[in-house]
C-alpha cells in the first residue's frame, strides 16, 4: 500500500521486486518517528540478495525552518537543508574499470562509454532545485556531469520515450522530451566531490524538473523505446510522469 493511498498493489515485477517493495515499506514504518521530523527521499530498491543497511545516512538533518521563495517550492513541499536518503536494499558498488554506460533499444546503432570515456566528454555544472515525492525540496544543489543531449547525439532514433536502467535492477521511464533540450544530465559529482554511492554514485541521472525518483541512482544506460513502459516504482503505483508542480505523485494524480 502506498503512502496516502488506499488498497493494495499489483505484483508485476516478480518475487524480487515484491520483496524489495516490502522491505522499503517496512523500513518506512520502522523509522516513522524520524519521518515526522523530516521526510526521506530516493525510495529506490536494489533487487537481489538483501544485506543489512541503515536507511538513514549522513546528510539527514531534519526539517528546516526558514523563509523560502514560494515561487520555487512546488505545492505540498517543504524545504530541506540536508540530503535525506532511503534505500530498501544494498547499495551497488560497481568497480569503475567495469562500469559502462549504454544507449540501446530503438536506435540504428547502440552507443557505449567506459568510465574514462564518460569523464572525457564535455562536462556541465548545473545548479538546480530538487523535489522529492516524499514532500521535501532542496534548493541550489550543485552537480557536475554530462548533458544527456551530448549522449543522445551519438545515436539516431525516432523513439519518443526512454527507460533509464540501473545497477540493482532499478528502472524509471521518461518521455524523451524530459531528458533532452538541456533538461537532464548523467552526473558524477555533487558539491565538488565524487558522487557517493548512497546518493547514486558513481553516476546518477539528474532530471530536476520531475520528482527526484526520476533521477535514477546508479544509472547504467538508457533504453530508447516507442512506448512509455513503466519503470520499477511506476509499476507499483507511482505516477507515470512525476511533475512536482502538478503533484503527480501517484497513479491517477
Amino acid at each position: 500500500m502506498f503512502p496516502g493511498k488506499s488498497g493494495g498493489f499489483e505484483k508485476r515485477r516478480g518475487d524480487a521486486g515484491l520483496d524489495a517493495y516490502i522491505r522499503w515499506r517496512q523500513t518506512c514504518e520502522k523509522f516513522d518517528a524520524v519521518k515526522k521530523a523530516g521526510e526521506f527521499c530516493d525510495p529506490q530498491p536494489t533487487i537481489g540478495k538483501e544485506e543489512p543497511m541503515s536507511p538513514v545516512t549522513r546528510g539527514f538533518h531534519g526539517r528546516a525552518h526558514q523563509q523560502v521563495d514560494a515561487a520555487r517550492l512546488p505545492p505540498g513541499q517543504h524545504v530541506e537543508t540536508g540530503f535525506p536518503v532511503l534505500s530498501a536494499g544494498p547499495t551497488p558498488h560497481t568497480p569503475l574499470d567495469q562500469w559502462t554506460f549504454e544507449i540501446t533499444g530503438a536506435v540504428e546503432q547502440p552507443a557505449s562509454w567506459s568510465w574514462e570515456e564518460l569523464l572525457a566528454l564535455p562536462a556541465q555544472t548545473p545548479t538546480v532545485d530538487i523535489h522529492c515525492v516524499t514532500k521535501w525540496s532542496k534548493f541550489d544543489t550543485h552537480w557536475k556531469g554530462v548533458s544527456v543531449d551530448t549522449l543522445l547525439a551519438a545515436v539516431k532514433t525516432s523513439a519518443m520515450f526512454v527507460l533509464a536502467t540501473c545497477d540493482g535492477g532499478y528502472s524509471t521511464n521518461l518521455p524523451l522530451t524530459d531528458v533532452a533540450g538541456g533538461r537532464a544530465w548523467v552526473v558524477y559529482e555533487y558539491d565538488g566531490q565524487p558522487l557517493h554511492p548512497e546518493h547514486g554514485g558513481p553516476a546518477r541521472l539528474l532530471v530536476p524538473h520531475l520528482y527526484f525518483w526520476k533521477s535514477a541512482k546508479w544509472v547504467r544506460g538508457l533504453t530508447l523505446r516507442d512506448d512509455n513502459a513503466p519503470g520499477f516504482w511506476e509499476s507499483y503505483g507511482y505516477n507515470i510522469h512525476g511533475d512536482p508542480w502538478k503533484e503527480e505523485r501517484y497513479t491517477g494524480d
